[in-house]
């Protein structure tokens, strides 16, 4: 695809979301349901299903994917993507790019071992290994409005605010 055709691809929805706003608003919805056999979450989409189980480092063998893991191909994904879209509609050719994503943490907190240790990532990279005739601006210029039009890496920087709810059922 070139400029032209994503420019083309998306401005219909553009003008009609600048006609109205509200029509802009977006849900996103995933579930999951918990397995009985081992400590594993099994989550169906309409891509598939995968089941989330334990770290290795927490006890998993290793045959399930961790959330973490889960975060980290959200994250690729997401930069991929704009990086891809931004590089088109600014005509900026590559030859390849690959989009590496680490993050570290401690596994006691999750545990519980240590409590003054946080649960959860506590520092994140997103690295792309760019190949490309385009001059150091311009991949800075792409790196940048990645940064900026990433939904993932938005939420991860500024967090929005996450409610937890419980419905109980009979069955």
């Amino acid at each position: 695809m070139n400029a032209e055709e994503l420019r083309t691809l998306q401005a219909p929805f553009k003008a009609k979301y600048r006609e109205d706003p509200a029509s802009a608003r977006i849900l996103s919805r995933a579930s999951g349901s918990l397995l009985h056999d081992r400590p594993a979450c099994r989550i169906e989409s309409t891509f598939g299903s995968t089941t989330v189980g334990l770290h290795p480092a927490a006890g998993g063998d290793g045959s399930d994917k961790c959330s973490i893991d889960m975060l980290l191909e959200a994250l690729i994904g997401c930069a991929g993507l704009t990086f891809n879209l931004v590089a088109t509609a600014m005509s900026i050719p590559f030859k390849s790019v690959k989009v590496i994503a680490e993050a570290d943490g401690d596994i006691r907190g999750a545990l519980g071992v240590a409590k003054e240790v946080p649960v959860g990532m506590t520092q994140m990279r997103l690295r792309f290994e760019v190949d490309s005739p385009a001059t150091d601006e311009q991949i800075a210029l792409l790196i940048k409005q990645t940064e900026r039009y990433c939904v993932v890496f938005q939420s991860l920087r500024t967090p929005p605010p996450v409610d937890i709810s419980v419905q109980r059922i009979s069955t």
